[in-house]
């Protein structure tokens, strides 16, 4: 299955064109970057090898890890169970708050001690236990070929595979890249192209329109993250918009998480967003009707719990990431009324509670 390999940890790159002038174009993600031979895109990982274009991180690792699901954080998707995460470096985003800029903005050479091809990936989730494999740390858009490579390794273990990402993928990539994912949790950094602009050197509108198409055209469980950075994108007119066109847009069932910011990378002079700003957030959207509205980065019990759509009973109690009550039977339906809880749920939760657990690739 593996790719073959130009030299270790290179292999050819997918979704590229040549441009009239000589230039290499990369269509992995809008920013479609143009490359003379030796040159690397944004992302870093992506770079001009002569007359092709080729992904310099496979089956290279920052390092493994199994941490319980509702880290990424996806809270419908087999609650409590455990999930293998990895990345790799780089990003196709420039966050000026990444909240994990020593892997995402960090050379190759500085992170990547970790070698692992998609099968001992697969193999070491299977050892570990682990319900599902996540490909996060850095955006996995950018290492697309080994992301698609290890979900396909995974699926014939049955183990599911996850994307946390903030989908910002081009349109030639999107498809052959999600085929391959059970679950996303897509990054929703702001809904002002402004601060798109000014603090991720990127744009809203492609990550929109990822969000609509996963919803609408594929059978990818979606859930949907936004940082609150005080000042930037926290205000309640902003959420507010965000809010109703979340509704409009993906319906009232996607579960959104809004969590809270701390300083770090280049924004080390802000405050850390107040837990009130989050709880307050979290009741706009129910307001707008959103069904599934949780708080992170603070320790709020009622915010990080799951309620039944229906009649509003809590149906899974949590802290931080430990699973109490569970109210749902084997069907994923509310025990009290019957309603079905959107999402992917096994018949009984898992009990992989708040543990980490670092995995050392052989």
């Amino acid at each position: 299955m593996a790719r073959v390999e130009i030299e270790p940890g290179t292999v050819p790159a997918q979704w590229w064109h040549r441009e009239s002038d000589g230039r290499l174009q990369c269509d992995l993600c809008p920013r479609a970057c143009t490359l003379q031979d030796g040159q690397r895109g944004f992302c870093f990982v992506r770079e001009r090898h002569g007359e092709q274009l080729v992904l310099t991180s496979y089956g290279r690792a920052s390092g493994f890890c199994v941490d319980p699901i509702e880290k990424k954080p996806l809270n419908h998707f087999y609650p409590g169970s455990s999930v293998l995460s990895f990345g790799t470096a780089g990003c196709n985003l420039g966050c000026r708050f990444c909240q994990n800029w020593d892997i995402s903005k960090a050379r190759q050479a500085d992170r990547l001690t970790d070698r692992a091809m998609p099968e001992a990936i697969a193999d070491a989730a299977v050892r570990a236990g682990a319900r599902s494999v996540a490909f996060t740390y850095n955006d996995p858009v950018i290492f697309a070929e080994y992301a698609i490579d290890t979900a396909i390794a995974c699926h014939e273990r049955d183990v599911a595979t996850v994307a946390v990402t903030a989908g910002y993928i081009g349109e030639d990539a999107r498809e052959a890249f999600f085929r391959h994912v059970d679950a996303a949790n897509v990054d929703l950094k702001a809904f002002t192209d402004r601060f798109y602009r000014k603090l991720c050197f990127a744009a809203l509108e492609p990550v929109k329109q990822t969000l609509v198409w996963l919803r609408r055209e594929t059978d990818v469980w979606l859930e949907v993250t936004t940082l609150l950075i005080p000042g930037e994108n926290d205000s309640e007119a902003e959420v507010d918009a965000l809010c109703g066109w979340f509704v409009e847009a993906l319906g009232p069932d996607v579960p959104l998480h809004f969590t809270a910011f701390h300083p770090d990378f280049k924004l080390t002079g802000l405050a850390r967003t107040p837990p009130e700003t989050v709880a307050r957030a979290r009741r706009q959207a129910l307001r707008h009707g959103l069904h599934h509205v949780y708080t992170g980065n603070v320790h709020d019990a009622q915010g990080q719990s799951s309620y039944c759509s229906g009649c509003g009973a809590q149906v899974i109690e949590r802290d931080w990431y430990a699973i109490g009550k569970w109210s749902l039977d084997e069907r994923g339906a509310c025990s009290a009324c019957g309603t079905t809880l959107a999402g992917r749920f096994d018949a009984r939760p898992g009990a992989w509670g708040r543990q980490r657990l670092r995995v050392h690739m052989g």
